[in-house]
């Protein structure tokens, strides 16, 4: 039986090994912390179709240069001269161009259908109940400027047969009368669903388990052994591990492992903060999107769960509890009966998006080592994206014809 060994325990590495497993590989997960730490625990939950304008676009620049000097803004790059920030923010530059936007908007969307499509299969699954609610994710806007950006997006969205609606405010509150709302309108984005994320991964762990696949907590990989374009072995302190194929999906943390087969790639991580605060009336029953707070809601496990901010900086421990409070501050502007506490730093969750400069994840084989299969660099869409790239991964591992072209996501473009 071939053996495939995967780096990363997140949603795209137990994707992956779901997939590689169905296809009869024998399968082992090495996690660096013991996987519940990880982003696929603490995001907010969405699956987004409608997310199909990648964070490499036109005005994005000009609007960060703002947001940097405020302290609660939702995109914050931390000054500094490290060369790997200096040579993604020059290939993110070179992408922010309205050519580059429509050039990615099919291969987001084919990638985000099919990952839909495969959520609606797992759902299905014993044992695979995750709360999957397919009602969409509202879009509220507070300011015309944002209605317009808006209302075109919908409009390019319904150009790609994606399911979206512009909402009066009246209309927006006939979706949920018990909830008060200080808005001009929304999109809703009917293509959009949620799930709840810890029930998800935990019910992909337990599969895992129950069918044969290794999972290695508490592993984290120090050295690579490569020969000619190969590699020969992972080792994780004294512990070698040998595969046919291997599989990096580490997340923030790849271009430090690609480093040591000596593969070079290009990734930021994105720090994002969320809490969770209890909401016994469920008045909100359909997540949202403040557009002008770029901030996150999400009702799940009869809670409520805060999410937001974008910082790009070296991997850190830091908690900016201004960050946090710009997500606490907004969401009374929307929703005024939704007040959130400002959490205890203990109760804020931190995780770290893997963002490339172009806004598209890599999916691929390493140009370099040809046992090595890349999937990564999906920034905030990582969950979203997960069974799509797992199911990916599992055919290019096996040399099957792949369900979309691979040329968008190709490592090295």
């Amino acid at each position: 039986m071939s053996k495939v060994l995967i780096i990363g325990g997140g949603i795209v590495g137990l994707t992956s090994a779901y997939y590689l497993q169905k296809k009869g590989y024998e399968v082992t997960v090495l996690d660096k912390g013991d996987i519940t730490d990880n982003c696929s625990f603490g995001n907010a939950g969405m699956i987004v179709p409608s997310h199909f304008v990648p964070l490499a676009a036109p005005g994005m620049i000009k609007q960060g240069i703002r947001w940097m000097f405020d302290s609660k803004s939702p995109f914050y790059v931390r000054p500094s001269l490290n060369g790997n920030l200096v040579n993604w923010g020059l290939k993110f530059m070179k992408h922010a161009t309205a050519k580059h936007v429509s050039q990615s908007a099919a291969p987001l969307r084919d990638l985000s259908l099919l990952s839909k499509k495969l959520y609606e299969g797992l759902a299905k699954e014993p044992d695979f109940d995750f709360e999957l609610t397919n009602n969409g994710i509202l879009a509220f806007y507070k300011t015309e400027k944002a209605g317009e950006e808006e209302a075109h997006l919908a409009a390019r969205a319904i150009e790609l047969g994606l399911d979206m609606a512009v909402l009066t405010a009246e209309e927006c509150r006939a979706l949920q009368p018990d909830l008060k709302l200080d808005v001009l309108g929304a999109v809703h984005y009917r293509c959009d669903a949620h799930l709840y994320p810890t029930k998800l991964m935990n019910a992909l762990l337990q599969y895992l388990l129950n069918n044969g696949v290794k999972i290695e907590r508490g592993r984290a990989v120090d050295k690579i052994e490569t020969a000619g374009n190969r590699i020969m072995k992972v080792f994780t302190g004294n512990t070698i591990w040998e595969a046919d194929q291997y599989v990096l999906a580490t997340g923030s943390w790849s271009p430090a492992v690609a480093k040591m087969a000596d593969v070079k790639i290009s990734l930021m991580p994105g720090k994002g903060y969320s809490f969770m605060e209890p909401e016994p009336q469920q008045r909100l029953t359909i997540p949202a999107l403040l557009c002008e707070a770029r901030v996150a809601i999400t009702p799940m496990n009869g809670q409520i769960r805060y999410g937001g901010t974008m910082e790009l900086d070296k991997i850190n421990t830091r908690i900016n509890m201004q960050r946090v409070k710009g997500i606490v501050e907004s969401v009374p502007a929307y929703f005024p009966d939704l007040k959130p506490a400002l959490p205890a730093e203990k109760d804020i969750w931190y995780g770290f998006r893997p963002s490339s400069p172009d806004g598209l994840p890599y999916i691929g084989r390493s140009e370099k080592r040809e046992n090595l299969i890349i999937a990564t660099g999906h920034g905030m869409m990582g969950l979203s994206l997960g069974p799509a790239t797992g199911l990916l991964v599992s055919q290019i591992a096996s040399g099957m014809a792949t369900d979309l072209k691979m040329e968008p996501f190709a490592v090295v473009r």
